[in-house]
């Protein structure tokens, strides 16, 4: 696909034909929209994508309308997977048919990329009431919607503790149970939804790498293994279930991953694990903390409501397949 010059209307040029520059309006208008609906620091990821388009390694596709970067969506790849890392269009051309001609123009790359078999992201800056219809490759597309939830600090202090067996205690993050935690992602996403959303829960590699990806990456805030608990059988002394949790703003937190063993689900675990690490984060200086929830997910999306988290967005997950 050749980069566009003087167009006139919209158009599409691929990233590495982009200077920094280039895209400084656009990235300084997405930091103040992260920080305006998600309590979001956003500074450090438009750095880490100016250093990529620095050395014209960040593969993805922009929108220019007329003479100005007005959208961008970057792609990287993992084996036979493409992800779409963010998607962002200036308010001022926000617009159903721009918006489907770049997301067309970033999957279309990836799905002419060879080995790519499968397409997955989540891009919390497209409405959720975005049809099927009004995406790109719609035969190709299975789309499951989510929320964006939100708890404040007085909230968080007035959460009850959960009384438990002696059989589970609680102990910080180690990277040494990393293996441990790994089984337990696997084993309490097998045949769940967010399983179609993310293949990487499906088996204990791809969960290895999944954990892997939330510890030593920016994508979900910057880890904090201070304020992040594991729930440790007593009996078997393995990890049962875990509260991954990242700093995303000075004063803002982010719940990354819940999980806990099948067997344990109803004793109250998730819930507890929870409330610990929304204790921890608002003792690290937390006015907020948020989570992403798939919507087809009722029985989470219950305990975060009793513990007294709020809907405050909803974005799609999109997966395209079979191409």
């Amino acid at each position: 696909m050749a980069a566009v010059s003087e167009a006139l209307g919209p158009g599409i040029v691929e990233l590495p034909h982009l200077r920094p520059s280039d895209l400084d309006p656009l990235l300084a208008e997405e930091i103040g929209a992260w920080d305006e609906r998600f309590q979001w620091d956003f500074r450090p990821a438009a750095d880490l994508l100016r250093r990529f388009l620095q050395i014209r390694s960040l593969s993805g596709c922009a929108l220019r309308y007329d003479d100005s970067v007005v959208g961008y969506a970057y792609s990287v790849c993992e084996n036979r997977k493409g992800l779409i890392g963010d998607f962002y269009l200036r308010s001022d051309y926000s617009n159903r048919p721009l918006e489907k001609l770049l997301l067309e123009a970033v999957v279309r790359n990836l799905m002419l990329t060879p080995g790519v078999r499968r397409i997955e992201s989540q891009l919390m800056m497209l409405p959720a009431d975005t049809e099927a219809s009004q995406l790109p490759f719609g035969e190709l597309l299975r789309k499951h919607d989510r929320y964006f939830m939100q708890i404040g600090r007085e909230a968080v202090l007035n959460c009850p503790a959960t009384p438990l067996s002696p059989r589970v205690h609680f102990g910080p993050y180690h990277e040494r149970h990393l293996e441990e935690m790994a089984h337990v992602v696997s084993g309490s996403y097998r045949g769940h939804v967010d399983s179609e959303i993310n293949d990487q829960y499906r088996n204990i590699p791809g969960a290895r790498q999944f954990l892997t990806n939330i510890i030593r990456f920016p994508g979900c805030g910057r880890f904090s293994p201070e304020t992040s608990v594991l729930a440790i059988d007593a009996n078997s002394g393995r990890v049962c279930g875990m509260c991954l949790a990242s700093h995303v703003a000075a004063n803002s937190g982010h719940v990354t991953q819940l999980c806990v063993l099948p067997a344990l689900r109803s004793a109250g675990l998730g819930h507890e694990l929870l409330r610990q690490t929304l204790r921890k984060l608002v003792s690290s200086g937390c006015e907020s903390v948020s989570l992403t929830v798939t919507c087809e997910n009722v029985d989470a999306i219950r305990v975060y409501k009793s513990l007294g988290f709020v809907t405050r967005s909803s974005f799609p997950a999109l997966v395209w397949e079979g191409f």
